[in-house]
């Protein structure tokens, strides 16, 4: 008789490596990024990216016609339903009950798309002169991003898009009637210090928003 057995008795579990809890911290980033066709989001940014390009090479931006000159924030804000819709969960409450890394994937996958996003729309407007700059594509990318998270978390990640658009809207009436408020931080001067705190207060809180409780899903 010996101890061989007494080393590792059945039905014990040896201490995993840290090789495979690496491995399985990745699959479980990939599955998250799945169940959230992030990869479908980054095509559809890469495509306003593109339209953007598209528009200041054809002058669609510096045309006659009014409207062209909203054609940068409606992309933006194209961009920011794209990254707000990602926050619609197919798994509901057992997702939240089982996920102890769930808000920090929230978190993660929010600034990367937000960034990604900034990325691709500077991209495309690399080679023209784009009428606000970047540093306004970065105000308002964010800020009505922080807004689409936040209407996630009222209405659902499926209907999320609502709010970048309705916001605009609202912005483009707020233009109108000569609001002056930094709230309306997509129609006001790019280095509008004011409108700049404004979108980051509003982004932050649509991140914080989406690592508590994620988008308001059934389920």
């Amino acid at each position: 008789m010996t101890a061989a057995g007494v080393r590792n008795p059945p039905g014990v579990l040896r201490p995993r490596s840290a090789r495979f809890r690496t491995a399985a911290g990745l699959r479980l980033a990939w599955l998250y990024l799945a169940s959230r066709r992030v990869p479908t989001a980054l095509v559809a940014l890469a495509a306003c990216g593109a339209l953007l390009r598209a528009a200041l090479e054809w002058h669609w931006i510096a045309g006659p016609d009014p409207g062209a000159q909203q054609v940068p924030l409606l992309l933006e804000a194209g961009t920011a339903s794209v990254i707000a819709v990602t926050a619609y969960s197919p798994f509901g409450e057992p997702e939240r009950i089982t996920g102890r890394w769930l808000p920090w994937l929230r978190v993660g996958t929010a600034v990367a798309l937000t960034g990604a996003a900034v990325g691709m729309l500077a991209a495309g407007a690399a080679a023209a002169q784009l009428p606000d700059g970047n540093l306004a594509v970065l105000r308002n990318v964010a800020g009505t991003t922080g807004i689409g998270l936040l209407a996630a978390g009222v209405i659902g990640g499926a209907l999320a898009w609502i709010g970048p658009m309705a916001y605009v809207v609202a912005s483009e009436y707020a233009l109108l009637a000569r609001w002056t408020t930094p709230w309306v931080w997509p129609v006001r001067p790019p280095h509008d210090r004011g409108a700049a705190i404004c979108a980051a207060l509003v982004f932050t809180a649509g991140v914080a928003v989406a690592a508590a409780r994620g988008a308001r899903d059934p389920g």
